[in-house]
């Protein structure tokens, strides 16, 4: 298969539109636009039955007291680990594109709620985790909410949107589910998959070298 996108090229750079939030010079960071990016496809392998779309960080901390400290920097060695963005199921095999903003467009505190109906699914992603301690934001994070890393961060964070043929129609899975439950879900139905890569840093001097 083949993926690609209107809203950034790969290995570019993510606009801040489709970010969960942005640079701001007076305050370091402000919520951002949250859009869903553009994405499309082809080259899907005869018997496909669904499709299914993951946008994963693999440079996120796995300590989380080590975030936006005014006190020091997050180090480039700081372990790291997977911080799932998006997790979008059962997507019909004659699809080819999902338009830009079209499953999210602004910022849902607690979060958007989970679909309807008997269309694609999404799982709730890992701002539902982050946010657990905060009452103002507490909540299940369904569906798409965009790259925000840490603002101390010494590494360039890196987003992978991932997609996959599959050779069944739906996913066994509960009606709540994360992104490493139905990424876990997917092996042993895997027909073909292609992916993109796009970079984001809340770090003015990382960004520039991205602007570049």
């Amino acid at each position: 298969m083949k993926l690609w996108s209107e809203t950034f090229r790969g290995g570019g750079l993510m606009p801040a539109d489709y970010a969960f939030a942005e640079i701001d010079p007076a305050s370091r960071v402000r919520l951002a636009g949250n859009r869903n990016p553009h994405l499309a496809w082809d080259e899907v392998p005869n018997g496909t039955e669904s499709l299914a779309l993951f946008c994963i960080d693999p440079d996120a901390p796995q300590d989380a007291s080590l975030a936006n400290r005014d006190d020091q920097s997050l180090p480039l060695t700081a372990p790291r680990g997977d911080f799932y963005h998006w997790s979008l199921l059962d997507l019909p095999p004659a699809m080819r594109a999902i338009a830009a903003g079209e499953f999210s467009s602004g910022i849902t505190p607690r979060g958007k709620a989970a679909g309807t109906g008997t269309g694609p699914r999404q799982g709730i992603n890992d701002y539902t985790g982050w946010f657990a301690g905060d009452p103002d934001m507490a909540g299940d994070y369904y569906g798409y909410d965009g790259p925000c890393p840490p603002w101390n961060d010494e590494r360039i964070h890196h987003y992978i949107f991932r997609l996959y043929a599959l050779d069944v129609p739906r996913l066994a899975l509960d009606e709540r589910f994360t992104g490493q439950q139905a990424h876990a879900a997917l092996y042993g139905h895997i027909l073909d998959e292609a992916q993109l890569v796009v970079a984001y840093s809340l770090k003015p001097e990382l960004a520039l070298t991205l602007k570049k």
